[in-house]
């Protein structure tokens, strides 16, 4: 009789060593012996569903073999150890596996890693294929189950059949009886019963017909149906957004990444890889993202109009971090692009990138920032939809949760962005230059201003030509760069140098133009004279200009105070003070750097803010701007002059200690000396308006040169360095007078030097004085500060008396000291002349001038004035309107609140004034009952409309397009089939031109190329700022002020504001301006449709 199985021991030992080499689980177990005794360690491969055991890993065969299937595993609980073994077995983990069969014994093995114990026992389980057994047995029950069912289908359809035999059966009895009985003859009573059936069925249906109408208008006027009809066209809305944001994706990998990929891999290549992948980070894996949204989004289309979307906001959500990335290094993206296009052959190729039709004149920088804004988007739109989503609504819980997680990503964002608007309104500038300009491509470069100044330059001994006229100006913390405006917007670098002595003068330029002495290293002197449009643009640009040469001079000497700093980016001094670098409970910083070389403030207390506006070592010229822009949001004026009074009488608190003795180090051989001081200098002693500065330098006895920060001054057809650069507010001003914005002044700056020999006039003992310097420079930061505040925030001391005074006080306290220098007497009475003369203006007419004329006259009608006068006219009143909005306005989205009147009353009337010229425009066209006439009114409006365009005022392009586009215009198609194709042309060029697509693209496109005057859509504005302050509180959760929020806002306002300082030369005519303003026989919204209805009725359908 057999006793055993016969096994092929060769194959068994073949697959025991494949098993141990390449099985799916291996490793040494502990494996309980027969007499459940002693536990004996051996080593395991799992191959399949058959595991092996070796006595070591070094056996070549295999000592024993389970087959698992069907096998079950689990994990075992320890067994109760004895007091001796207790501290052995604590760190035993144990686990058997039973088989299916009788007379079977359970495997028990244990290990000492409570993981390797999970892993072994989730191994094995797979491989004893259970989870197929049980699957069959399922399979099988439900096989079971179907037969069941088919069985009694058949019984069923069975018993059918029979019935409908026996159906047949009966109909053909039936049949059978009526052929048998003769057919009686209709008559009268059932003709008339067939007319009443007849009737009823037709009064049913009408009435059926009826209920369902009511029923169905009910639905369309309830509050429900109109929120379900605004929910779905802001779906609508958001589609089509999307499909926008995915083809510019789109257009950004293939026709920017994926070439340039290729470049890279070019036997030449103008980039490298690396480059590459920094410029353009993760936006392939975003543009697949949204494809699928987008996808999706289509989708659901489809099930209009219930149209549900938190499932894919669902899906969308935890794939949005890759936003962070891409938000986080842009930056970085920018720098390294402005980098990589010092590269000819770089910038030549991207060239041709940009000039496909697919990009239509966009640019890469363009393309790369887009991304930064559809966080923002997404959640504006679901604030819409949740605007009109019922609170029952299924979906109203998932879309708050993705509103509020949107906003926590956007919170996290929003600082990043507010980093990258330098960089890329400098890259813009560059590309607007034909001949190119590196400097703008240094990105430590902050823009301040640009404007419009006529210009003259004044070359000794060279003869008059024809170098006088309009130049546009751009200045930045470093450079003022002049050019001149090209065909097609383009701009040319001004030769400097050229032009002589001009002969203008007069009425027209009293007080309104100012010098600039410009002193190259190599080259002759020269001054360069530029007359503003205002009063108000002179002194905003004398300010900065000032303020920005107070900067280089200040960086300049922090910088040649060590010896050591040649090859870092920071002074010593700075870098050996944490605040300005490391994150405090009270302060946080973002990775850019200001001017300054100091890290840019994130977030930051009241107390910090003021120590960074008055400290002495440095001030930046955009945080200056932000703070005097934002500073009522977190405190009030009395504190910050409270402040910078207490800076001037105790100047040693505003540096701090360690700085200060690395910057007063003792040295024989670096020694600062700030000019003939006073006999007997005092500890309460202020000074101001530092004269010329020397500093000594054994290592080079002869090195004479200006503080420029390493930035070489640049001539002939370049930028002009402000390190260089002396500023005059008058071409006739004495060299030595102090800064005014109404008077003749210069800026001393061309009188600091670095030189190697001592002026003699200067006493030993003075050398090292630590607190005459720190006096000399408190008292000029507090006069800068003033200075800068005085002249460019002048409404805080007109609607504050007591402020005034307050300032007025002080300075006149400096004024009396009797060891104040002629210089800061002087400039401390330029402030008080300044704060206390009354504002002449610029000669035009004021708002409410024009309005208080045309009040009691009589309007003539819109067929006696041209085009041309009405565009002027309309141009004059858009830009005197929107030139007195006080930037107080702009902070806190008050024009959304329901108390809006009170605290935007400017913004509400620029509001009220855009609709009214829109409700008159319509009125006009209807006015007229004969075709031919409404065509023609509707030709010399867009005829104004382009005017206007020249004229760069476009706000009223908009007011004329949107007012074509009113629904009582629009449906009029008699009057468009006739108007002409010319006039058609005009109107979608003027329409794509102020369209909202892509935030505005093509109008900030416009503006960006055009020179001042103008008159934008403040719509556009308040957009971005509603964009800012949507979800971006002022202060955090530590109450600490979001200066990274206010310096974003300060960048809209100051562009506002650059294009409310320049007026129009347009000359008043009250006749068209009174038209304009006539609102007597303007019609409301409801008359206009009701008008357009009567002179067009509806057609029939």
């Amino acid at each position: 009789m057999q006793k055993g199985i016969r096994l092929n021991d060769g194959h068994v030992t073949y697959l025991g060593l494949l098993a141990k080499k390449d099985g799916t689980r291996r490793g040494c177990l502990s494996k309980k012996s027969s007499d459940n005794t002693k536990w004996h360690t051996k080593w395991f491969a799992l191959l399949q569903n058959m595991l092996f055991y070796f006595e070591s890993d070094s056996s070549s065969r295999p000592s024993g073999l389970y087959l698992l299937e069907g096998c079950v595993c689990d994990r075992a609980p320890s067994p109760k150890p004895s007091l001796s073994a207790k501290e052995c077995l604590e760190k035993q983990y144990y686990f058997t596996v039973s088989f299916n069969h009788d007379n079977q014994k359970a495997l028990e093995l244990r290990t000492e890693d409570v993981k390797d114990c999970d892993e072994w026992v989730a191994a094995i389980t797979h491989a004893s294929y259970r989870n197929l057994a049980t699957e069959h047995e399922a399979l099988m029950q439900k096989y079971l189950h179907l037969l069941q069912i088919v069985e009694t289908e058949k019984t069923v359809a069975k018993q059918l059949r029979q019935q409908i035999e026996d159906g047949e059966i009966e109909i053909e009895r039936l049949k059978s009886e009526i052929q048998s009985n003769p057919t009686a003859a209709p008559n009268d009573d059932d003709l008339e019963i067939k007319k009443i059936k007849k009737v009823q069925s037709f009064l049913r249906g009408w009435m059926c017909r009826r209920k369902w109408k009511t029923i169905i208008q009910d639905y369309i006027r309830s509050p429900h149906a109109e929120s379900m009809r605004k929910r779905n066209q802001v779906v609508f809305s958001m589609l089509e957004a999307e499909a926008e944001y995915v083809q510019q994706l789109h257009i950004l990998v293939n026709n920017f990444l994926r070439p340039l990929r290729m470049a890279a891999s070019s036997k030449k290549p103008p980039i490298t890889h690396d480059d590459v992948s920094s410029i353009f980070l993760n936006s392939e894996t975003i543009m697949f993202l949204h494809q699928i949204f987008y996808q999706g989004l289509k989708a659901r289309i489809a099930s209009w109009p219930t149209l549900v979307l938190a499932d894919l906001f669902d899906i969308l959500l935890p794939m949005l971090n890759i936003y962070q990335e891409f938000v986080r290094n842009h930056q970085y993206s920018l720098q390294i692009l402005a980098h990589c296009k010092q590269n000819r052959d770089f910038d030549k190729l991207l060239k041709q990138y940009e000039a496909k039709p697919d990009c239509e004149e966009r640019t890469l920088e363009t393309f790369l920032t887009y991304p930064m804004f559809q966080i923002p988007r997404y959640i504006l739109t679901l604030h819409e939809l949740l605007a009109h989503t019922p609170h029952e609504h299924v979906e109203r819980n998932s879309l708050e949760y993705a509103k509020s997680k949107l906003e926590e990503l956007s919170r996290i964002m929003h600082d990043e962005v507010s980093e990258t608007e330098n960089i890329r309104k400098n890259l813009a500038i560059e590309r607007m230059i034909v001949e190119g300009c590196e400097i703008l491509l240094d990105t430590s470069q902050t823009f301040v201003r640009q404007g419009e100044f006529l210009f003259l330059s004044h070359v000794p001994q060279v003869p008059s030509s024809k170098g006088e006229g309009e130049r546009q100006c751009f200045l930045f913390s470093k450079h003022l760069i002049i050019c001149t405006r090209g065909s097609g917007g383009k701009l040319h670098l001004t030769k400097v140098g050229l032009n002589s002595k001009s002969e203008k003068g007069g009425q027209d330029m009293e007080h309104l133009d100012f010098k600039i002495v410009v002193e190259p290293k190599d080259s002759q002197s020269f001054t360069i004279i530029l007359v503003a449009s205002s009063r108000q643009e002179k002194s905003a640009w004398t300010s900065d200009i000032s303020q920005c040469i107070d900067n280089i001079r200040c960086n300049g000497l922090m910088m040649n105070a060590f010896e050591e700093n040649s090859k870092v980016t920071v002074p010593q001094m700075i870098k050996s003070d944490a605040s300005l670098y490391c994150d405090d409970v009270d302060i946080r910083f973002s990775k850019m750097m200001n001017s300054c070389k100091v890290l840019q403030i994130r977030y930051a207390s009241v107390e910090r803010l003021l120590e960074r506006l008055t400290d002495l070592r440095f001030l930046s010229i955009d945080f200056l701007n932000t703070f005097l822009h934002s500073y009522r949001v977190f405190t009030n004026a009395d504190v910050v002059l409270d402040k910078l009074i207490t800076i001037y009488k105790k100047p040693i608190s505003a540096i701090p200690a360690r700085s200060l003795e690395l910057f007063f180090a003792s040295s024989q051989n670096n020694k600062l000396l700030y000019g003939e001081p006073p006999k007997s200098p005092r500890a309460s002693r202020k000074f101001s308006s530092p004269p010329p500065l020397t500093i000594a330098k054994t290592s080079s006895p002869n090195r004479r040169r200006k503080l420029s920060l390493n930035i070489p001054i640049i001539t002939g057809g370049k930028a002009l360095d402000l390190a260089a650069l002396s500023c005059s507010s008058n071409g006739y001003a004495g060299m030595y007078s102090s800064m005014s914005p109404f008077s003749k002044t210069t800026l001393d700056i061309n009188k600091l030097y670095v030189s190697s020999t001592l002026p003699s006039k200067i006493p030993d003992e003075r050398n090292g004085d630590k607190e005459f310097v720190i006096r000399r420079a408190a008292t000029n930061r507090v006069l800068n500060v003033l200075r800068h505040w005085v002249s460019k925030h002048s409404q805080d001391f007109e609607s504050n008396t007591e402020l005034k005074l307050k300032v007025i006080s002080f300075l006149e306290e400096v004024i009396h000291d009797p060891e104040l220098l002629t210089q800061e007497r002087k400039a401390a009475a330029n402030i008080i002349r300044t704060l206390t003369q009354e504002d002449p203006g610029d000669n035009q007419i004021t708002l409410e001038e024009v309005i208080q004329q045309a009040e009691g006259g009589k309007a003539e009608p819109f067929e006696n004035h041209s085009a041309l006068e009405i565009a002027e006219q309309l141009t004059l009143l858009d830009h005197l309107v929107f030139k007195v909005i006080p930037y107080e306005e702009f902070f806190g989205q008050g024009w959304m609140k329901n108390d809006k009147n009170e605290k935007t009353p400017y913004i509400m009337k620029t509001t009220k004034h855009f609709n009214d010229i829109s409700n008159l425009i319509a009125t006009e066209i209807l006015r007229w009952e004969d075709v031919n006439m409404r065509v023609a009114v509707i030709e010399k409006w867009v005829a104004v409309a382009d005017i206007c365009r020249c004229l760069h005022n476009y706000n009223a392009v908009l007011e004329i397009t949107s007012s074509l586009n009113r629904s009582s215009i629009f449906r009029l198609k008699k009057t468009w089939l006739k108007v002409s194709k010319q006039t058609k042309a005009v109107i979608d060029k003027l329409q794509k031109l102020v369209s909202s697509e892509g935030r505005f693209k093509n109008l900030r496109e416009a503006l960006k190329n055009c020179d001042p005057p103008c008159v934008p859509y403040l719509g556009m504005y308040l957009t971005d700022l509603a964009f800012i302050e949507e979800g971006t509180p002022n202060y955090t959760e530590d109450n600490l002020v979001n200066f990274s929020k206010m310096r974003m806002i300060s960048h809209i306002i100051r562009e506002i504001r650059q294009f409310q300082q320049t007026s129009y030369k347009i000359e008043y005519q009250p006749k068209a301006t009174l038209y304009l303003l006539d609102q007597s026989s303007v019609l409301d919204e409801e008359s206009l449709y009701e008008a357009s209805l009567r002179i067009e009725p509806k057609m029939p359908t």
